[in-house]
């Protein structure tokens, strides 16, 4: 479960966007002041994101950010009713990542979340290698193998399979892949994943019906298997 840190001194705020994380399978650590922000960073390294607010008791939202920048690239969304563009410069001065104004939809505001944590996960992976058993997955150069033989995916198949080599074993459901392969503005529905999933196993043959497996009712996952290779190796 990833962490995220909300520091906001409005109890009403941090308890809101506290129970829409929770609901999205996240686990929140909320803070009343910048100085608590900023220890419980230092507590949880393993933090996904952090949500500020910039104007807070003993240290603002930009301080924050800053000094976690001085040692981390973890994402950061400013979420704050301070609407001017002076603030909103400061704020990505500082290593913000993202800017949201109070009043705002806590629908919209998770959409966010997501879609920044897939960005930080997809740099993450860029520049590896991928590979389980007889199939390769290389991320610098966008290519895949199988069985030395290179495989020809459209783009939407070739970040299908990336999600699920990046974590073998985890089940993607139908909506995470969309939101985070077709954005959140997309208007499609879920049998769109269907049906790209089921020309990727195509394309994979006798690999793609053995790794890639439906989670019926939910969505995918790959399944390595036993004896089989699980590697990710930075390209050099």
């Amino acid at each position: 479960m990833k962490k995220i840190i909300v520091a906001d001194d409005e109890e009403l705020i941090r308890r809101l966007v506290s129970d829409f994380l929770t609901a999205e399978g996240y686990e929140p650590l909320c803070a009343d002041d910048g100085d608590v922000a900023l220890r419980l960073y230092e507590e949880n390294p393993d933090t996904a994101l952090l949500i500020l607010d910039i104007m807070m008791p003993n240290m603002d939202g930009w301080e924050v950010a800053r000094r976690i920048r001085e040692k981390s690239d973890v994402p950061i969304i400013m979420l704050t009713a301070r609407s001017l563009e002076y603030d909103q410069l400061t704020a990505f001065d500082a290593g913000a990542d993202d800017y949201v104004t109070k009043p705002c939809s806590p629908s919209v505001l998770m959409k966010r979340v997501a879609a920044l944590l897939r960005r930080s996960e997809s740099a993450a992976t860029a520049g590896k290698v991928l590979t389980v058993d007889a199939l390769k997955l290389d991320a610098f150069a966008h290519e895949v193998w199988l069985g030395g033989k290179s495989i020809s995916l459209t783009l939407k198949e070739y970040s299908i399979l990336q999600k699920l080599l990046s974590a073998p074993g985890r089940v993607f459901t139908r909506e995470q892949m969309l939101d985070d392969i077709w954005g959140f503005d997309f208007d499609g529905d879920v049998r769109t994943v269907d049906s790209h999933v089921a020309r990727l196993r195509t394309k994979l043959g006798a690999w793609g019906a053995e790794h890639i497996r439906t989670i019926y009712g939910t969505g995918y996952k790959l399944e390595a298997g036993d004896g089989t290779e699980q590697t990710a190796s930075k390209k050099q």
